[in-house]
C-alpha cells in the first residue's frame, strides 16, 4: 500500500502537514483551496486562511477539507514554497523534504505582523533564540 504525500497530525504550534515518504525538491505538493472570494469579501471576513491571489480575488481556505491550511509559518524559507499559477496556489517543495518532516514556507511580513507577532512565533528559528 503506497504511502501518502501528506497527512495532518498535531504538531508544536497546534496542527501541522507532514510528509507522509520522501518529497523531492521541485515537487508539485498540494494546491491551496478553497471558496474564491473578492477583495472587499475577504476584508469583511478576515482570518488566518485567507491566501491573496491577486490585488482583486482571494482564496478562503479556511474550510478543513483544505489541507494546506495546516502548513506552519517558517521565518526562514522553510522547507516548501507558495507560487501562484494562473490564479490557483500551489504549495512546492523549495528542497528535500524527509519523511516525518513538517512542511512550513513564511507566510510573509504582513500576515506575520498581524498574526503571529502578538502571539510570538513558535518557529525553529524563534524557538532556538
Amino acid at each position: 500500500m503506497k504511502k501518502p504525500l501528506v497527512h495532518v497530525k498535531k504538531s508544536k504550534t497546534g496542527m501541522g502537514l507532514f510528509a507522509g515518504q520522501d518529497i523531492p525538491k521541485d515537487t508539485k505538493i498540494i494546491e491551496y483551496i478553497g471558496e474564491k472570494i473578492t477583495d472587499a469579501e475577504a476584508q469583511k471576513r478576515g482570518g488566518q486562511y485567507l491566501f491573496e491571489i491577486n490585488s482583486k480575488w482571494t482564496i478562503d481556505g479556511s474550510p478543513r477539507y483544505n489541507k494546506a491550511r495546516y502548513i506552519n509559518h517558517e521565518c526562514d524559507q522553510g522547507n516548501c514554497d507558495a507560487l501562484n499559477i494562473r490564479d490557483h496556489i500551489f504549495i512546492y517543495a523549495f528542497r528535500d523534504i524527509k519523511e516525518g518532516e513538517e512542511l512550513t514556507y513564511n507566510y510573509g511580513d504582513e500576515f506575520f505582523e498581524e498574526h503571529i507577532k502578538p502571539k510570538g512565533c513558535k518557529c525553529r528559528k524563534c524557538e532556538t533564540k
